[in-house]
Order: C-alpha cells, then sequence, then structure tokens
C-alpha cells in the first residue's frame, strides 16, 4: 500500500460531512413532520358534501394514499436513523471507511449518500 494512500478523513473533512449530514438529518426532520402532519389531517380535500358512491371512491383513494404516507415516512424513519449513525462514526473518526474493503469511500459517493458504508466496488459484489 502506498505510504500516501488516507486510511482516514481527516478531521476539517469529518467536519465537513457533520456539517452536511446535520443539514441533511434537519432537512429529513421536517420532511417527516410534514409527512406526520399529512396523515393527522386526512380531510384536507373536504369533500363531505360529495355524493355517496363519490365518498365510496374517496375513501379507497385516501386509504392507499395514507398507506404510501406511511411508507415514505418510515423511509425517511430509517433514512434519519442512518444518518444518526453516520455521526456516530463521524465521532469515532471511522466515517467514509468501507465496511467491507477498509479503504476510503469516495468523496463525491459521501456527498451523494452521506450514510454509505461500502464503497461502490464493495456493493457492486454484494449484488
Amino acid at each position: 500500500m502506498d505510504a500516501h494512500e488516507k486510511t482516514r478523513y481527516s478531521d476539517s473533512e469529518l467536519q465537513e460531512f457533520k456539517e452536511l449530514i446535520t443539514e441533511k438529518i434537519r432537512s429529513s426532520r421536517e420532511e417527516l413532520a410534514s409527512l406526520s402532519q399529512s396523515l393527522s389531517n386526512p380531510n384536507m380535500n373536504g369533500t363531505d358534501d360529495t355524493s355517496g358512491a363519490y365518498k365510496t371512491l374517496e375513501d379507497g383513494s385516501a386509504t392507499l394514499e395514507k398507506e404510501s404516507i406511511n411508507q415514505l415516512a418510515a423511509r425517511q424513519r430509517k433514512f434519519i436513523d442512518n444518518l444518526e449513525n453516520a455521526l456516530v462514526r463521524i465521532e469515532n473518526k471511522t466515517y467514509g471507511i468501507c465496511r467491507e474493503t477498509g479503504k476510503l469511500i469516495p468523496k463525491e459517493r459521501l456527498r451523494a449518500v452521506p450514510h454509505a458504508t461500502l464503497s461502490m466496488e464493495a456493493k457492486l459484489k454484494q449484488s
């Protein structure tokens, strides 16, 4: 291995990722809050005065919409958990190290997927 090859990101680089991740967590929490709000206000369309047959159709699509909002919310929660775990790795200075190869995950990949724990090389081997 080349002596100059880095085995971990520097503290200033980790700080940069920490800011990126903290910002992503903040915006993800806002998104989750708005998803939760749309789940608790199902009658925003105000369809109370429409005819019976149409109402049944509405209920069906509302249920479907509720399910997809629930799925989105669950996905958002998982994303936030992954980001929070990434912050822990930053604190431990293990952030950005591929858990398969032990090599540094390129910055471009981490900027795109800040909670990544695998390099593309290792990810492709898995599939």
